[in-house]
């Protein structure tokens, strides 16, 4: 990964919480009210675009690519609810430092926190209404709890370093990808439009943070922090693996079509690029996180990052 020279970080302007409070205000949603309007999920429909379960690659059935499809939607679902767990706690964490302070800030990290818990509850239902209309056996591995409880262990600087990147590709997940698509489950669609309207905020306010938070450390505390974003990615990467098998599993047992060893490792291989793109490459990849790493990090620092990455790219 290409880095720029450090510059001397500068303080994040109030202007920025500020626009943040009004987006929040604006663009506000309910979960029943405007999302869910009494409908379910469609599953004569794809749920994630081709853009997202990449595996246009493969011989497989339409029937097959729709339920690789919803499987994917379901873990990805699963995935944001997980991930929110940590990022709430985080943020709540991060908005003590603005109780005595700017108010502006104090309220926009709030809003951010209220939104993540409507967002968690949104997903957990969500996986309710999928369970409903799915063949039994599908099983979602992490605990969000200890994932959290391990997240949080590590430094505030990387932890914010894996929440913005989630939240930036969550943006270009839905602009990208979703959103172009006409013939997804229209429920399924509007989740991630919502979503999408609120996390564009929270990718601003992580932004602001981590470099608030860059600008309190020391040279050997970043250096620190470093080897934390890289155990972070690495244990990510883990997650995805054991889920990643989980669902190829679940596929297998739930086709029509009888797939050989030979595509079943195939397919197994499939779903785990997939998910390394899905959850850490096209986040390490967004112009906006590289640019804002390459002014946080020193040249060796950004190649350690490189490098460990570099397996996991495909």
């Amino acid at each position: 990964m290409q880095t720029m020279q450090q510059p001397e970080t500068e303080t994040a302007p109030r202007s920025r919480y500020e626009k943040a409070v009004e987006a929040s205000k604006r663009v506000r949603w309910e979960i029943d009210r405007d999302v869910f309007r009494g409908r379910q999920f469609d599953f004569s429909t794809a749920f994630l675009p081709e853009g997202l379960t990449r595996m246009d690659g493969l011989p497989l059935t339409t029937e097959d690519r729709r339920l690789l499809s919803q499987i994917q939607g379901r873990t990805y679902a699963n995935m944001f609810g997980l991930v929110e767990r940590f990022i709430n706690a985080k943020v709540l964490e991060l908005s003590r430092t603005h109780w005595l302070g700017d108010q502006k800030a104090l309220e926009a990290l709030v809003r951010f926190s209220d939104e993540e818990l409507k967002h968690q509850e949104m997903f957990r239902r969500i996986e309710g209404m999928i369970a409903g209309g799915m063949q039994p056996g599908y099983r979602f591995l992490p605990d969000p709890d200890q994932v959290a409880t391990a997240v949080l262990g590590k430094s505030t600087w990387a932890v914010l370093a894996l929440t913005c990147h989630i939240e930036l590709f969550t943006q270009v997940h839905y602009r990208e990808s979703i959103e172009p698509q006409t013939d997804l489950s229209p429920l399924f669609k509007d989740v991630f439009l919502f979503h999408w309207k609120e996390e564009s905020q929270h990718a601003i306010l992580d932004e602001l943070e981590w470099v608030r938070e860059d600008a309190r450390l020391t040279a050997a505390a970043r250096d620190s922090a470093v080897d934390d974003l890289i155990a972070l990615v690495g244990a990510v990467d883990g997650l995805l693996q054991m889920q990643a098998e989980a669902d190829t599993t679940y596929f297998l047992q739930a086709s029509a079509a009888r797939h050989d060893a030979a595509m079943a490792a195939r397919i197994r291989a499939a779903m785990l690029r997939a998910y390394r793109w899905q959850y850490i490459v096209s986040g390490a990849q967004h112009p906006r996180f590289v640019e804002l790493l390459g002014r946080l990090v020193t040249a060796e620092q950004g190649e350690r990052i490189g490098r460990a990455l570099a397996p996991l790219m495909g």
